[in-house]
């Protein structure tokens, strides 16, 4: 994937799956040369869940719940976190290797990207978001991805120069 923020066209939904895009190659971009044992790291002494690895599995996981729960109304029977475990998509990355993590994660964009295509912006999720107690447009959805993923790429930033000294890309 070409990593750019200038859309195709200035429409808004060009504008908007373009900016997505952008911070999910940012993901990636973020992770060039670190190695496995690098990216299981966590620097930050209160904060043990805070890996390259454990950043990249959350974002593919909250693109998971947003779409596929929120949006299509699935039951949530893929997700690795439960009621006793909240955070297991963070410790659990550590048992793969990064460039499976981001494979799968480039995989599931791909597919995602195919079914925003297909959807209009004012599509309505099947599930209510519990802070409004009402569905949100896969608008608002795609907005809530950009800012997630954006956030948690400024998080990758801090990690990856803690843990090897390479600064953001």
């Amino acid at each position: 994937m070409t990593r750019t923020d200038v859309p195709s066209s200035w429409d808004e939904r060009a504008t908007l799956t373009t900016f997505l895009d952008y911070t999910r190659a940012t993901v990636r971009a973020k992770c060039e040369g670190i190695s496995d044992a690098d990216a299981r790291k966590a620097p930050l002494p209160d904060s043990p869940l805070m890996t390259v690895a454990g950043l990249v599995n959350h974002v593919r996981w909250v693109e998971y719940w947003w779409i596929q729960v929120m949006l299509l109304g699935e039951e949530d029977t893929a997700a690795p976190w439960t009621r006793e475990d909240p955070d297991r998509e963070f410790r659990i990355a550590l048992d793969f290797p990064l460039g499976q993590l981001l494979d799968e994660y480039d995989a599931q964009s791909a597919r995602y990207r195919e079914l925003v295509a297909s959807l209009d912006l004012d599509t309505m999720s099947q599930r209510h978001v519990r802070s409004t107690d009402a569905p949100v447009t896969l608008r608002w959805i795609l907005f809530h991805l950009i800012e997630e993923i954006a956030r948690h790429n400024g998080h990758l930033d801090v990690v990856r120069e803690l843990v090897d000294g390479v600064k953001g890309h």
